[in-house]
């Protein structure tokens, strides 16, 4: 089969990288038609000869089409264009009915992960190189011993936590299952823990399943108030980074009196890093687990920074600990699943993971800011630090809370509210914004409409 002549003209007074161009070119040839799947290309060599670029610009534009999906070389034969990735556009799409412009649906709830900014080449080489791996035989029940590896590098990197032995790295399903953990591997039925309020709901029902006893602590603008955690608990969780729902961090002072009320009075502290490596005003702030090791377990999950999707998480505990809930994964025969944990290592050690932090940073410090300007024209108050994927609008009741929820909703733009992250009675009212989930043309596209709807109800 003779290799067709590329449909490619380059422009060398652009600023764009000649293999980057190139690489576009045969996406676009191949996603309208003009290259079908099984169409034969010309070697890197005679491409650039044809060109009249150098042979590392087409063998560059070459490697970046294979990784993506869009050609496959045939040994001994020649490189092909493959069928085209799901959602290319081959020819031009039939008419679809208008819809109803409230039926556009607008998700701002906080809890929700930046998927589209996730390199899906990058993404697609990792879980093939995942599919490499030799299958296993035998449980890890502390997970794969890379992964953990991989995860102490990752704390060390973007957490400033220095983990001094792998063997106190665990790896989990998420943070409420590792919360469920736990629960059942070092407490018993009845024992007291102390969750803040408002909190993260579904570490609440994982502890109350487990039979234990759920007292609510107090939160204020400095995080959780240490002086009004009760004598009796056996175990205290918490968010210091960015507490969730409300969006403040703990003071260092406070960090410190819980440190040594958990010494003294005999307390585990569980820290939920729930968005600790992104903060935009300064560098993402000590862990708990770094200034007492001895009585912190330190979580963390993969489904805030990157997706769900993965399943993965870990837990960074005392030795004590970790012996414990690793007894416990051996009684039950459970453990976490290994696929997710084999595509994080993957995007760490081809250096993804860090790129995708940091994209991840800068976008949605981008998204806040706008979206803070708006409110704060509009009249609008903001609660929460510059970090993490939400803020918060306080409103004066639960009624004002509630039919807020309802206007937005008739408009196409779910949000969600406060009262409903209580464990008890709620105290605290508002709109808890998330600006992740959607695009930021969604977010800029609906900021008039929700700036007037928060104006007019506050």
């Amino acid at each position: 089969m003779t290799a067709p002549v590329l449909p490619v003209t380059l422009d060398r007074t652009s600023d764009t990288p000649l293999a980057v161009q190139l690489a576009e070119a045969v996406r676009d040839a191949a996603g309208d038609g003009r290259l079908r799947a099984g169409d034969r290309l010309p070697s890197t060599r005679a491409l650039a000869a044809q060109l009249r670029v150098s042979r590392t610009v087409t063998a560059a534009a070459y490697e970046q089409l294979h990784a993506e999906g869009w050609i496959a070389g045939r040994h001994g034969s020649g490189t092909y264009v493959t069928t085209a990735p799901p959602g290319t556009v081959r020819s031009a799409p039939a008419r679809q009915p208008k819809r109803d412009a409230a039926a556009t649906v607008i998700d701002l709830t906080p809890g929700s992960p930046w998927t589209g900014g996730i390199d899906r080449a990058a993404w697609r080489r990792a879980w093939r190189a995942a599919a490499d791996a030799a299958p296993l035989t035998r449980h890890q029940r502390a997970g794969l011993p890379e992964f953990r590896a991989t995860v102490g590098e990752h704390l060390l990197r973007h957490r400033g936590l220095r983990v001094a032995d792998d063997s106190t790295v665990l790896a989990t399903s998420g943070t409420s299952s590792a919360a469920a953990e736990l629960a059942a591997a070092l407490l018993r039925p009845g024992d007291t823990v102390a969750v803040e309020e408002p909190g993260y709901q579904r570490a609440v029902g994982a502890l109350r399943a487990a039979g234990l006893t759920v007292v609510t602590a107090e939160v204020d603008a400095d995080g959780l108030v240490v002086d009004a955690l009760p004598a009796r608990a056996r175990a205290v969780y918490c968010s210091p980074a960015h507490q969730y729902p409300l969006g403040s961090r703990m003071s260092a002072g406070r960090r410190v009196a819980l440190v040594e009320r958990a010494r003294a009075e005999g307390w585990l502290v569980i820290e939920d890093d729930y968005d600790g490596e992104l903060r935009y005003d300064v560098a993402p702030l000590p862990l708990l687990a770094a200034l007492a090791p001895d009585v912190v377990v330190h979580l963390g999950t993969t489904s805030k920074i990157l997706t769900p999707t993965l399943g993965t998480g870990w837990m960074v505990a005392p030795p004590h600990v970790a012996s414990q809930v690793l007894a416990h994964r051996e009684a039950t025969g459970s453990s976490p699943s290994p696929a997710g944990q084999l595509v994080v290592v993957e995007l760490a050690r081809n250096g993804d993971l860090g790129r995708h932090l940091r994209r991840l940073r800068r976008e949605l410090s981008e998204r806040r800011a706008m979206l803070v300007a708006a409110l704060e024209e509009g009249g609008v108050p903001v609660l929460g630090d510059d970090a993490g994927a939400h803020l918060v609008v306080p409103m004066s009741s639960a009624r004002a809370e509630a039919d807020l929820l309802t206007a937005a909703a008739e408009r196409g733009i779910v949000l969600d509210g406060l009262a409903r992250h209580h464990a008890g009675r709620a105290r605290y009212f508002g709109i808890a914004l998330g600006y992740a989930a959607c695009s930021t043309a969604e977010l800029r596209a609906v900021l008039p409409a929700l700036v007037a709807l928060l104006g007019r109800t506050g």
